[in-house]
């Protein structure tokens, strides 16, 4: 595994990797996208978790490109400081080029396609993987969202170049991003043609639960495992 870094000094990003479960040459990737004040350490743990459903599948979780500006530790995709629609609009917007110049250059590392690319993203992270997707020209193979909110939505519609399919988790007592903005991110991507589920967890606060790592591996292994290979089963 390779430790977490903090941004690149060429201005792209970095944080830790996994390759894949079985060693040898990945045939698929999933990126992960922390939330705020958080970095990629937090959330690489999931390639153990789902390292036995996606056997071939490589991880990274780069490390988001700002110092977050509400704690004295972690990153943030943009700041929260200002909340007002407008403002969050915005911020996702600027950070987008990051996310999508990283994407870009990690594929091509690996030799991998957008429908061999996976994007997950927690809370801001999901916010973010919500907004890159949609306005990248080749669809990615799936995204994966917990605890987070579709920003810029009005936008959406006008922006839209690619619709991969969504799968999108919360908790139901989450005391940090409302459960109603999954339940209208679900709405606003659907009614912009995307194929979106959004499932609901029980007694789940901000976090992600075992209902959503399990279902989220089963996702993620319906898009990302090739037809030529075994299918895993996922307990």
């Amino acid at each position: 595994m390779t430790p977490p870094h903090g941004p690149a000094t060429d201005g792209g990003l970095d944080g830790p990797r996994r390759g894949p479960a079985a060693g040898g040459t990945a045939t698929s990737l999933v990126i992960l996208l922390h939330g705020v004040g958080a970095d990629g350490a937090d959330l690489i743990s999931l390639a153990d978790a789902w390292g036995p459903a996606l056997p071939h599948t490589a991880f990274v979780s780069p490390n988001a490109p700002e110092p977050c500006d509400m704690a004295p530790f972690g990153y943030q995709w943009f700041s929260l400081m200002d909340r007002s629609p407008e403002s969050l609009a915005a911020g996702v917007a600027a950070a987008a080029p990051k996310v999508d110049a990283f994407i870009d250059r990690e594929m091509a590392s690996l030799g991998l396609t957008s429908a061999q690319t996976a994007l997950v993203g927690f809370s801001q992270g999901c916010m973010m993987a919500l907004h890159v997707a949609p306005r990248r020209a080749e669809p990615l193979a799936c995204v994966l969202g917990y605890s987070g909110a579709l920003l810029g939505a009005e936008d959406l519609e006008r922006d839209v170049r690619s619709r991969p399919p969504l799968f999108l988790v919360h908790g139901e007592v989450d005391e940090v991003v409302a459960v109603d903005a999954t339940r209208w991110a679900a709405q606003g991507l659907s009614a912009a043609g995307f194929e979106v589920e959004a499932r609901i967890e029980r007694g789940l606060g901000h976090g992600i639960g075992p209902y959503g790592l399990r279902a989220g591996a089963g996702f993620l292994a319906k898009y990302l495992i090739p037809d030529d290979q075994p299918p895993v089963t996922v307990e």
